[in-house]
């Protein structure tokens, strides 16, 4: 069996919302609940962030070109950037709903068979955000990633509005489900920013987590028996791929093929340390 890539992932994304759609909206049509509605709403984003994720995923696989001789790996931060901004659309659509609805209450109908599709669409959202969840991880694609996160935020947020609207239907209080809705708003609107802000920091050249350098750095250390020294460790991420460069100093009188293996060793080493870096290495010799 092929191994699947990250676009199958994103496939996967696309199908679940699709489904999730046409049960949170099920729901809505029998309840009536705002909760519900905005629920649904919800899953509409989760649509177009996983239809623009793919699109993204898609051009990340072009191979470098004269314009772009790195590569296209930074395409996946516009894909968590765009899923931030469409959640804050959504956040504010829920919110205006919200008040609405607290300004003028409406009763809730026909709660059991609602809040059964709604939980059926919230526990594919949640089998589905841990595949993503894995797979982002495990190729280390950040579009993956941010799509498995919005998930989750969906599933939490519709936890919460099915309990809001088992409580209306126990306790008669309406109230109860515009105020949940609003809370549901503004839930999201933090995760959009959460989004926003990993996706910028990619966009400019963010170092990799500090696990990762100070592996680096244990790795050059292991090389500074030898007489030689290290200086300007640099590293960045853009989307699954990643960079490290760093100037090696070494004696003046050292030849330029000794030079030469010493590198060769402490490239391949950085690189089986951290798999999938490009490690980019310049000799000078020590002051």
């Amino acid at each position: 069996m092929p191994s699947l890539d990250r676009h199958h992932f994103a496939w996967l994304s696309i199908g679940a919302a699709v489904a999730t759609i046409g049960l949170k909206t099920l729901a809505w049509q029998l309840t009536g609940s705002v909760g519900l509605l905005s629920d649904a709403l919800e899953s509409f984003v989760n649509l177009a962030g996983a239809s623009f994720a793919l699109w993204m995923i898609l051009i990340t696989r072009d191979p470098p070109d004269g314009n772009h001789p790195f590569g296209h790996g930074k395409a996946e931060y516009f894909s968590s950037g765009f899923e931030g901004l469409l959640i804050l659309g959504a956040s504010a659509g829920i919110v205006w709903t919200a008040v609405d609805r607290l300004m003028a209450p409406r009763p809730i109908e026909s709660a059991g068979w609602g809040l059964a599709w709604s939980a059926a669409a919230t526990f594919l959202n949640f089998l589905v955000a841990r595949i993503l969840g894995r797979a982002g991880e495990r190729l280390n694609s950040i579009a993956l990633r941010a799509d498995s996160r919005h998930l989750m935020t969906d599933v939490w947020t519709s936890v919460g509005v099915i309990a809001g609207v088992a409580l209306v239907a126990l306790t008669g209080w309406l109230v109860l489900d515009p105020l949940i809705a609003l809370v549901v708003g503004l839930h999201i609107a933090w995760e959009a920013k959460a989004l926003l802000k990993e996706s910028v920091d990619g966009l400019m050249d963010r170092s990799l987590d500090a696990q990762s350098v100070s592996r680096a750095e244990s790795v050059l250390e292991g090389f500074r028996s030898r007489g030689v020294a290290f200086a300007n460790l640099r590293t960045r991420r853009a989307g699954a791929s990643s960079f490290l460069q760093v100037v090696v100093l070494v004696p003046g009188d050292w030849t330029v093929r000794r030079g030469h293996d010493l590198l060769d060793e402490v490239e391949q080493a950085l690189e089986q340390t951290l798999p999938g870096t490009e490690v980019t290495t310049h000799l000078e010799p020590l002051p």
